[in-house]
């Protein structure tokens, strides 16, 4: 296991790009797509044979590259609004690498941002469009972890209660308690798929269960809103876990797979990374899930090709595509990576 993840790892690694004036959102050093990336490799880092080359990468290729900003900086503004919960999944590698360093430089900027939003007036809109509050199921993901890693940090609840009434209001306007799974944003409120089902976007909903374990590393358990976020993520584990392909994988759409026929490997890694976490912090019982998750892992791991490229990422968009097996992308690697990392610390 250690070499398939070093290999996908140092394949990434070598075909790593970044756009310096067009689409930084997306593309830049410090996007979204980046930043996942490195919070697998970092988490990989701490257990990998080539974790002292890997926390070298990150640091001087990265960190130190970025001067550790947040995207869409206070400097030079990348026309993204600064509230944008995708800006600051940065942030959560940051917290990674701080803790190895604790350097405060690594987490300034990062602190910095969150006071910003904390103490600005966004639009309180819950519309689609609106990217000021946690309006879509990724922002899940992508945001609050940050915050409650800097509670932890600080000792400050303040960035707790903000997260909690953040978190809150995006779980009362996209999940849907029937299903007890998440809308990807209220434009799909009255979608359909082919087959007449609802449309619950496989990435997405991979992105809220693994974003609720981030949560959980840095939230106290004597927290009230604790049990609200633990009794999410049991239900909707046993949701996904329900509705899993027989061979292993999610698809890029939950409900409709005979129009997505294909493995979706973005979403099938964060989805392990949540059901491993879960059992390594006895949050679920090995003896239920673990063979379960083993069945997952074999069936990532066959869509790893020999030279360590993962295949069947379904590329950067907000509902489920087509996906084919050349297709990949490094937030895929790195969700790849936190599923492995979880993996490898198994009993």
């Amino acid at each position: 296991m250690d070499f398939t993840l070093n290999q996908v790892a140092d394949w990434q690694i070598e075909h790593f790009s970044y756009g310096e004036n067009k689409n930084l959102h997306d593309y830049g050093i410090a996007s979204w797509t980046n930043s996942v990336f490195y919070l697998g490799l970092a988490e990989w880092a701490k257990l990998s044979s080539e974790g002292d080359r890997y926390y070298d990468w990150l640091y001087q290729e990265i960190g130190e590259t970025n001067e550790w900003e947040i995207a869409a900086n206070f400097k030079n503004h990348a026309g993204y609004s600064l509230f944008h919960a995708d800006e600051l999944a940065m942030g959560q590698f940051y917290g990674v690498m701080y803790d190895k360093y604790k350097e405060e430089k690594i987490i300034d900027a990062t602190q910095a941002r969150v006071d910003w939003i904390m103490n600005a007036e966004p639009n309180e809109e819950m519309v689609y469009n609106n990217k000021q509050l946690w309006t879509w199921c990724d922002a899940l993901f992508m945001a609050p972890p940050v915050y409650s890693k800097l509670a932890l940090l600080t000792k400050d609840p303040k960035y707790l209660e903000y997260m909690h009434h953040r978190f809150e209001q995006t779980y009362k306007h996209l999940y849907d308690k029937e299903e007890k799974l998440f809308f990807r944003d209220s434009s799909y409120f009255d979608k359909k798929e082919a087959n007449g089902a609802k449309v619950f976007w496989g990435r997405g909903n991979g992105w809220v269960v693994a974003g609720l374990c981030n949560i959980f590393k840095s939230l106290p358990k004597d927290d009230p809103k604790y049990p609200f976020y633990l009794s999410l993520y049991r239900d909707m584990i046993d949701r996904l876990v329900e509705i899993r392909n027989p061979k292993g994988y999610w698809h890029a759409s939950l409900l409709d797979t005979e129009s997505y026929p294909t493995p979706e490997t973005s979403a099938t890694a964060m989805i392990a990374y949540a059901i491993a976490y879960g059992i390594n912090t006895n949050l679920l019982e090995a003896e239920v899930y673990k063979p379960q998750l083993m069945e997952t892992w074999n069936a990532l791991t066959r869509f790893i090709l020999e030279d360590g490229k993962l295949g069947y990422v379904q590329p950067i968009g907000a509902d489920p595509k087509k996906v084919t097996a050349d297709m990949t992308a490094v937030y895929g690697v790195g969700a790849l990576l936190l599923a492995g990392s979880e993996i490898y610390k198994l009993k």
